[in-house]
């Protein structure tokens, strides 16, 4: 968070949250008012000072003010690293920027989708890498797996059965699970739509 922004909660201590305002596709782009917001500047703030409180409703910390987040899915959005070295290893990265160094766990959902749990939080891989994100695909030995192996494995999942895939991370190796997606905001302990407590002043 930024250090403006930590002095202006401790100057403003009460100010009133706003809701229903800002929120969070499934690419990891902020949206005021369902608008994709175009400005660098702003979506990278936004990025900065972006947090959870102990209810698992995450929020914009605008200043003295809370902004919280309605969510598409969840309140991460997981990219490959853009640009990579030739040769380096992969890297993962939260739709705020901050690099992901450790993986948790790893769910399939009833879609599809594919979600990761790190030190930053429970995010969906965004669609548009999964491709890339094959070779993190493994056995439980750690061989790597064919599109029609994994394909397989995430069918029999969903169905039900059980699968010896694995996810591998850097030095990181987890089991692939299923998870129903109505179960995924109690899993992981996040609101998807906060709203405003009864009672308590609105703000715009």
């Amino acid at each position: 968070m930024d250090d403006i922004v930590k002095q202006a909660i401790a100057k403003w201590p009460n100010v009133p949250a706003v809701y229903g305002w800002l929120g969070l596709d499934r690419r990891g782009a902020w949206l005021i008012r369902g608008e994709r917001i175009s400005n660098p500047l702003l979506a990278a703030c936004i990025s900065r000072n972006y947090e959870h409180d102990a209810a698992g409703r995450w929020f914009f910390q605008n200043g003295p003010q809370r902004v919280f987040v309605a969510l598409d899915y969840t309140p991460l959005v997981y990219h490959i690293g853009r640009d990579p070295v030739p040769g380096a290893p992969l890297t993962i990265e939260a739709h705020t920027g901050r690099t992901v160094t450790r993986v948790d766990g790893a769910w399939i959902d009833d879609a599809g989708i594919l979600l990761i749990a790190t030190e930053h939080g429970p995010g969906m891989i965004d669609d548009r890498d999964l491709e890339r994100l094959l070779p993190c695909l493994t056995d439980e030995r750690g061989a790597a797996l064919t599109e029609d192996a994994i394909a397989a494995a995430i069918e029999n999942l969903q169905d039900g059965g059980t699968a010896r895939l694995r996810f591998r991370y850097r030095e990181d190796t987890v089991p692939v699970l299923a998870i129903a997606t109505s179960d995924v905001p109690v899993k992981f302990g996040f609101v998807q739509r906060p709203v405003q407590p009864a009672g308590q002043e609105e703000c715009y």
